[in-house]
């Protein structure tokens, strides 16, 4: 799309994916078995022919480094185009992290000054959906704005994680609350927003002399142009499919709405088109006494045992008597005989010792160390753990990346616990 450039924020911890983002950003965490959730921004990006593309990284950057390249799987490898990776650096005035939304902008405004862009479309990394930008962009252009926010509509209950907005009848932005503990409008802010590119470059360097500022676009920038009334800032309505997956419960129901008959995110749909990163793996293979049904199979998996309303990745091994249900399982995990696995997200490389049995018992206890993300019966494990054999595991549990059978006592571990692993055991991976 000629004069746009586009900006992904994709530099986010996510510390309320616990485990599944300690050791890669939250855009860079696995979905729908084969994808990563940054792909859904980038396949946008793709799909509105928008070819000039910043991902703006920051914590763990690796994985995304890794996994985007130079951009082959969205074509954004072409002469005249391409992405560019765009990380914090200490330069003349020792800069440091980014400090929020837009001070990340901030920091690289050179990308934009040097892309002679007419508007700057800033993405949010971590969140899932399929949007037409081109509408978004034409809108924009419609309305004479100087920026616009994609809006959507949530159950008012979940309203408070959001940044709330108020239209007029000509869709003019009238106020914006950011995160009101008690929301008054349940639309709410999907943190996409196309700016001019003047009124941005002037917005931003305003935002960073404001000693009070936290330098967050949903906190500040917004908010200040709004209340200022010497900008145009409308609200386009977006009424396609948008979640936000930065929390366990969140994460979980997104992948299992994948498994119903006719999904909402429908990737099977040639509209979707979501682009990717190829695994080089053998098609899956299903043995004569598996049992699968109502699960996302990922190439390179082979199943000996019972599958059911799951979310295999590629590579997923379940042997002969092993029971997978209602859960998420990352690449490469090896689910040993007679282990039964139930309401759990398992990350990359975790070994599962026959017999064992993750997410035992009906005790719902939340988990200790964090009831605010884990209370509704979901286990996590993280990446490389080593469950010995007969290893029982409740509900709402954490087990740390590189867990092995000497971190942890004898018997059961309890629904609600917490268990870390005493050192690294191995090399990180993404």
């Amino acid at each position: 799309m000629k004069g746009v450039i586009a900006m992904i924020l994709a530099g986010g911890q996510g510390d309320r994916l616990s485990v599944l983002s300690e050791e890669r950003a939250k855009p860079a965490v696995i979905f729908g078995g084969r994808y990563r959730i940054i792909d859904f921004s980038l396949s946008n990006c793709t799909n509105s022919e928008i070819t000039r593309v910043g991902v703006l990284t920051q914590y763990r950057p690796r994985s995304l480094n890794d996994h985007i390249g130079i951009g082959r799987p969205w074509e954004l490898d072409r002469e005249g185009s391409g992405v560019s990776l765009l990380q914090p650096y200490l330069g003349h005035e020792s800069s440091d992290w980014y400090q929020g939304t837009a001070d990340a902008v901030y920091q690289n405004l050179y990308y934009v000054e040097e892309s002679h862009a007419t508007e700057v479309l800033i993405l949010a990394g971590d969140h899932v959906y399929t949007m037409a930008y081109d509408e978004l962009v034409n809108f924009h252009r419609r309305k004479g704005a100087d920026v616009t926010v994609a809006v959507t509509t949530v159950p008012l209950e979940d309203a408070s994680r959001f940044g709330t907005m108020f239209l007029d009848e000509d869709d003019l932005v009238v106020d914006f609350d950011e995160k009101p503990a008690e929301p008054r409008s349940n639309l709410v802010s999907m943190g996409i927003y196309v700016f001019n590119r003047g009124v941005l470059l002037e917005s931003l360097v305003e935002d960073e002399a404001r000693a009070s500022s936290k330098h967050d676009f949903g906190r500040d920038v917004i908010p200040h142009m709004v209340a200022g009334d010497a900008a145009k800032v409308y609200g386009y309505r977006f009424e396609g499919y948008w979640r936000d997956v930065g929390t366990i419960d969140s994460y979980f129901d997104a992948n299992m709405a994948l498994l119903e008959d006719l999904p909402e995110l429908n990737l099977y749909d040639p509209a979707t088109n979501v682009h990717t990163h190829s695994s080089h793996y053998p098609p899956a293979k299903i043995g004569p006494r598996a049992n699968v049904s109502r699960s996302l199979i990922s190439i390179g998996c082979v199943i000996n045992g019972s599958v059911e309303h799951s979310v295999l990745s590629p590579g997923v091994y379940v042997e002969e008597g092993a029971v997978v249900r209602d859960s998420i399982i990352f690449d490469e995990t090896r689910v040993e005989a007679g282990a039964i696995i139930d309401r759990a997200i398992m990350d990359k490389n975790v070994v599962v010792g026959h017999g064992c049995h993750i997410g035992f018992g009906e005790d719902r206890t939340a988990n200790r160390e964090r009831p605010d993300i884990l209370s509704t019966g979901i286990t996590i494990v993280g990446k490389r753990a080593q469950l010995p054999p007969r290893l029982q595991i409740g509900r709402n549990c954490i087990i740390g990346a590189g867990v092995v059978a000497s971190n942890l006592e004898p018997g059961p571990i309890p629904s609600g616990a917490s268990i870390e692993a005493e050192e690294r055991s191995g090399p990180l991976t993404v």
